[in-house]
């Protein structure tokens, strides 16, 4: 191996290093991001679904499906 080879290969490690430390915590800020859009979106469907109307329509269609 070449003296000015090593450099070089210990230059791109040390980038690919960089390169995966600088995005480790966007996964957990997705996750946090995406978890929160999930609780909202189901407490819109909790919202939704204790209505009198819906409430009457769904048990409409169980009864329908049952019956």
């Amino acid at each position: 191996m070449t003296p000015t080879a090593r450099p070089r290969r210990r230059g791109a490690n040390l980038g690919r290093r960089l390169a995966d430390t600088a995005d480790a915590g966007m996964a957990t800020a997705e996750y946090a991001l995406v978890t929160l859009a999930a609780a909202g979106f189901a407490g819109l469907l909790l919202a939704i679904l204790k209505g009198g109307e819906v409430r009457a329509l769904l048990l409409g269609i169980v009864t329908r499906a049952l019956g």
